[in-house]
């Protein structure tokens, strides 16, 4: 068979192969990069230039430079990538573009993948109000626990703190983690770019190291440096991470680069000015093409200009005398219009002006505007001169597009609105074709389903804009719902078909739209000028406020917001979305009735609206209606099985609820699905904190924190979990840490005075928790701890006085209550001490605490023998969750009080390896005072106690 013995190439190499032939020109710009590219790039002597710039008007071969430059770094095992406008509407597509082609070369991207999808998942969620820690949700009886220590706080106070009945704390600890949080943390990410840009520069750290050049071109950068020209100067300097000295950068547009901008690096530009061919460039490449007659050369020199665009053009155009080239009207439309006219196959000139029509093209969108023509079409018309692109579609140059849109329209302005139309019906019938596998809810993040509505609505542009104006707006609407950079595509789009139609009116809206893009929120001011189109139906100026409600709810105008709301369920009150938003408002202002209520009706207009069913969920939850919450969070779960908030908070849900296994089983289930979910691995450190395992929690919180090191909840809690473990220090160096973060967070603020008080730190302790009620004077938990702290040092009055003020606030504070008692028993009040302890018993009488210091005070007053059978019952019931020191100082008790065969050394020993801090010695140490000065067995052991404990205080 011919051939057999030769490579064979495939049709993509065969039309590289040949524009490589037809190149012409040039020669010194692509020897000098490829003299660049072989430089040592880690020279210090003669460094390798890393940054170019080539520059020259449309048409004069920038693009075609860049593709010898491509395919010249290649040639050297370069790893390379392009974009250009049609890639780029934003950073992100720009990445995604650069990194798909990196793949294709050198492997799979899988950390920028992971960076990728956790942005989309921001995106998705970026109008969600998620669930944080520290709202009222987190006000249940098990967060007050963990706020309280209770699985750590062992002798005296600590352990009256220990067993006392949570609820007594939670309203106060709900106000202080509540006004801990930002609104903006509350509210999660808004999706910068900034961590997918990390994840780049790390992919090109690890390609760099396997190859020696990475090489990222950008094209009509006059174009795209609108959305990456602050993006790249940050990569440059290198705010996203390490750039590699082998990567290179290259910029091609029309206009040279901003001096303000630029300036820092002025001087690292390789700047590459390209001017039209001369004469000798012109002729070489006429020779090229086979155009020699002298007449002919002549004419296109004078005609062309040396624009090398328009001399290629004329040249393909096979010329054979001068009159052929005729100088007569507009440069451009003539040298495309004599190329077209001396294409001598009808099938390919018809192909070459109707596929000018698309935007894109690819083989179907050819075939749809061209029809089924001879084998071969498609692939000729791709190496064609004017043509090109990467991957699946194709472009014309933008000049020579131009030129045949402005021909085709003039020519017949019925064939041209037929051609178009037959176009709009073809994305119409490709884009239903995708709907019927895509949720609704999914189409717009779907990037074929966008391209062909986009591509749709642009040729019913074109072919009667006035006719489809108002349904195009309708779209810009949805369009501006899905974020800016979606909005910038679909008003480039409607530009360009403003452009190519020359329509009035369209013009005057395009310009409107673009005007709104350089606004602080470009959506919310778009929205606003479509609603002055008066021909918006309800329906479209229901979700036009429905979208300018979610994004003033993101920029913290609550209220304004609910207006926006109020005005979209007026114009149509079966908008489920309009509900489910206003009910999300209502959620975050804490009005949880209205919350409810709005949610439902969402729910009752569309059962399947997964983020009305979820918001449900969280704010049941937050109001303790935990059964309710799991079932509407199970039924969005049942609806989108991939629903990480759901099962997060399905997680965090059953962890206020104490149901610690199930938590963790749920938190676990959601990083399976999202490994960098930061607030689901706060949540699971959470959970296992609560269950009494520190370690696992704080490799769970040291996991989130690396994710997101200014998560300063995660910095908190993690300090909480070393409190508890009794690692004092550690547990005040993260919480300080958390504190630089949010010089506000109370709850971060008390902790570190409680942690202060164990440490037996009680000065800085009275300041942290003062500092504390500064930020909140009405936060019942830090007065009643800086009580407590006061009563250990011995200042009665001072506790007595603090104590008494949280029962101003909270009368039914039970351990408020515990404490005061507790004070007036040492204090030697006991009649005080009496009133207060029947007081705490009346209002809850299982509260352990309380039941305690009752004991405590009927020991002390001579009745231990009548209560002995109560000592027995309390100190023997087993803690929740189990915790040693808890345990340790029980059996303590039970050994001073109960049952003194258990030898007090061993069990003072056993409490003493359970490492308590300072604070805890001395409670326990006040409570041995009070035991000693009783007459027989009881004193004679609290003093040995006592004094071991001295000892090994003093040792």
């Amino acid at each position: 068979m011919s051939g057999s013995g030769t490579k064979r190439l495939s049709r993509g190499a065969l039309i590289r192969q040949r524009a490589k032939a037809r190149f012409v020109g040039r020669r010194a710009q692509l020897a000098l990069f490829t003299e660049n590219l072989s430089k040592d790039p880690f020279s210090e002597e003669a460094p390798a230039d890393f940054l170019f710039h080539v520059r020259g008007v449309g048409g004069v071969g920038k693009s075609t430079l860049l593709r010898q430059w491509q395919e010249a770094a290649r040639r050297t095992d370069a790893v390379t990538a392009v974009v250009d406008e049609n890639d780029v509407h934003g950073v992100q597509q720009a990445l995604v573009e650069l990194a798909r082609q990196l793949a294709e070369q050198a492997g799979p991207c899988k950390e920028f993948d992971k960076a990728v999808e956790q942005y989309r998942r921001e995106q998705a969620t970026q109008a969600d109000p998620m669930p944080v820690e520290g709202e009222a949700s987190v006000s249940s009886r098990v967060v007050t626990q963990a706020a309280l220590g209770a699985a750590s706080l062992i002798p005296g106070a600590g352990v009256v703190t220990a067993m006392a009945n949570p609820d007594t704390a939670a309203q106060g600890l709900d106000r202080i983690r509540a006004a801990s949080r930002t609104r903006a943390q509350r509210r999660g990410s808004q999706g910068d770019e900034t961590s997918m840009s990390r994840a780049f520069v790390s992919e090109l750290d690890r390609l760099c190291r396997r190859q020696r050049w990475v090489v990222l071109f950008f094209d009509t950068w006059e174009q795209t440096a609108q959305y990456l020209d602050e993006w790249l100067l940050r990569l440059l300097d290198e705010e996203f991470g390490r750039v590699p000295a082998n990567v290179i950068v290259v910029l091609a547009g029309r206009d040279e680069l901003s001096e303000r901008k630029w300036a820092p690096l002025r001087d690292q530009v390789a700047d590459v000015p390209l001017e039209v061919f001369t004469e000798a460039e012109t002729r070489s490449l006429l020779t090229s093409r086979g155009v020699t007659d002298m007449g002919v050369v002549e004419a296109v020199l004078q005609l062309s200009m040396g624009l090398p665009l328009l001399v290629d053009l004329l040249a393909l155009a096979r010329p054979r005398t001068s009159e052929d080239v005729d100088a007569d009207g507009n440069l451009a439309d003539m040298a495309v219009e004599r190329f077209a006219q001396w294409i001598t196959d009808s099938e390919k000139r018809e192909a070459v002006r109707v596929c000018a029509l698309p935007l894109q093209l690819n083989e179907d969108v050819f075939t749809a505007a061209a029809g089924p023509g001879p084998e071969g079409l498609w692939e000729w018309l791709c190496g064609q001169p004017f043509v090109s692109g990467r991957g699946d579609y194709k472009h014309y140059h933008a000049v020579v597009r131009a030129s045949m849109i402005r021909q085709q329209r003039a020519h017949s302005p019925q064939g041209w609105a037929s051609a178009h139309l037959r176009l709009a019906v073809t994305h119409a019938t490709w884009r239903a074709e995708v709907e019927e596998r895509l949720p609704d809810t999914k189409r717009w993040q779907d990037a074929e389903w966008a391209r062909h509505h986009l591509d749709e609505t642009y040729h019913r542009l074109c072919a009667h804009p006035g006719t489809y104006l108002t349904a195009a707006l309708e779209q810009v609407v949805h369009a501006a719902g899905q974020g800016t950079a979606v909005l910038r595509q679909w008003i480039e789009t409607l530009e360009q078909a403003a452009q190519d139609a020359t329509d009035t009116t369209l013009h005057t809206w395009t310009g409107r739209l673009r005007d709104t893009l350089i606004s602080d929120d470009p959506a919310l001011t778009c929205l606003g000028v479509l609603l002055s189109h008066s021909r918006l139906s309800p329906e479209s100026r229901s979700w036009a406020h429905t979208y300018r409600g979610t994004r003033l709810y993101l920029g913290d105008r609550d209220e304004e917001a609910l207006t926006e709301f109020d005005r979209a369920i007026t114009h149509n009150a079966r908008n489920a979305h309009a509900w489910a938003r206003r009910g999300g408002t209502h959620r975050w202002l804490d009005r949880y009735d209205q919350a409810i209520t709005d949610l439902t009706t969402a729910l009752d207009i569309d059962p399947t609206n997964t983020w009305a069913l979820y918001q449900r969920g969280a704010t049941l939850q937050q109001t303790d209606h935990y059964d309710q919450a799991i079932t509407d969070l199970t039924a969005t779960l049942e609806l989108d099985p991939t629903h990480t908030w759901a099962l997060a908070t399905r997680g965090q849900t059953h962890r206020t609820a104490g149901r610690y296994d199930q938590a963790i089983t749920d938190l676990t289930a959601a990083l399976e699905l999202d490994p960098t979910h930061s607030w689901a691995l706060g949540q699971r450190g959470e959970a296992h904190r609560q269950a009494g395992r520190h370690d696992q929690a704080i490799t769970d919180l040291t996991a989130a924190l690396e994710l997101d090191p200014t998560y300063s909840w995660a910095l908190a809690t993690r300090g909480e979990a070393h409190r508890q473990a009794g690692r004092y220090d550690q547990a005040i160096t993260d919480l300080t840490a958390a504190l630089e973060l949010d010089p506000t967070y109370s709850w971060a603020l008390g902790q570190r005075g409680e942690a202060h008080r164990q440490a037996g730190r009680y000065d800085q302790a009275i300041t942290d928790l003062t500092a504390t009620l500064e930020l909140d004077p009405t936060h019942t938990w830090a007065l009643a701890t800086r009580g407590q702290v006061h009563q250990q040092v011995g200042r009665y009055d001072q506790a007595i006085t603090d104590l008494t003020a949280t029962l101003e606030l909270d009368p039914t504070h039970t351990w408020a209550l515990a404490m005061r008692c507790q004070t007036h028993r040492q204090a030697g009040h006991h009649g005080k001490a009496r009133t207060d302890i029947a007081r705490a018993a009346d209002t809850r009488p299982e509260d352990s605490s309380c039941t305690f210091e009752k004991l405590v005070l009927e020991t002390v007053e001579g009745r231990l023998e009548a209560f002995s059978e109560q000592w027995r019952q309390l100190l023997t019931s087993p803690a929740s969750p189990p915790d040693a020191a808890h345990t340790s100082f029980m059996n303590l008790f039970l050994a001073l009080l109960i049952e003194p065969e258990n030898r007090v050394p061993e069990a003072t020993e056993a409490l003493l390896a359970t490492h308590p801090g300072n604070g805890e010695i001395d409670d326990l140490v006040s409570y041995l005072v009070e035991l000693s000065v009783l007459t027989g067995g009881v004193g004679e052991r609290a003093r040995q106690c006592h004094d071991l404990i001295m000892w090994r205080a003093s040792s």
